[in-house]
């Protein structure tokens, strides 16, 4: 694996873990890429709430926003991204004690990102692509009855 990837060194992208949204994701099985116990994942979490909660804890985070989980198949832009997260420093440690491992990160975004402004004030938003999935079971291929 000697392919130069840009500016960053083979340390930099050893540091710098992805996590796509699907990892996170309850909608998804195993083998569609979620990677955390379904009762702990989160209905349908975008890139930029991982970002969110995760630069809020202190990480140094790097959204690409134009990046696709090579098994996601919905190509609509809320599916879309991925979240670089520094999860060690150059000399190996965690950045942040509470975060040894992708995981421990992985399910810290996955419990915090239901608790964000943007999920509990579901009324009055804005942002209609998100309140069609949540709430009422109307929408996007929930016509089985």
């Amino acid at each position: 694996a000697a392919s130069a990837a840009g500016a960053a060194s083979p340390a930099d992208k050893e540091r710098f873990i992805c996590i796509y949204p699907a990892y996170l994701n309850n909608k998804k099985t195993i083998a569609e890429g979620r990677r955390i116990p379904i009762d702990k994942a989160v209905e349908n979490p975008t890139s930029t709430e991982i970002q969110d909660v995760c630069a809020a804890v202190g990480f140094n985070v790097l959204l690409e926003k134009n990046k696709m989980y090579p098994r996601e198949w919905n190509r609509d832009v809320q599916y879309r991204g991925r979240v670089r997260i520094q999860l060690k420093q150059d000399d190996g440690n965690p950045c942040l004690p509470q975060f040894p491992t992708r995981k421990s990160v992985m399910l810290y975004a996955a419990e915090t990102i239901p608790k964000l402004k943007t999920r509990t004030q579901k009324m009055g938003g804005s942002d209609q692509s998100l309140q069609q999935g949540e709430g009422g079971k109307k929408g996007k291929g929930k016509k089985k009855k």
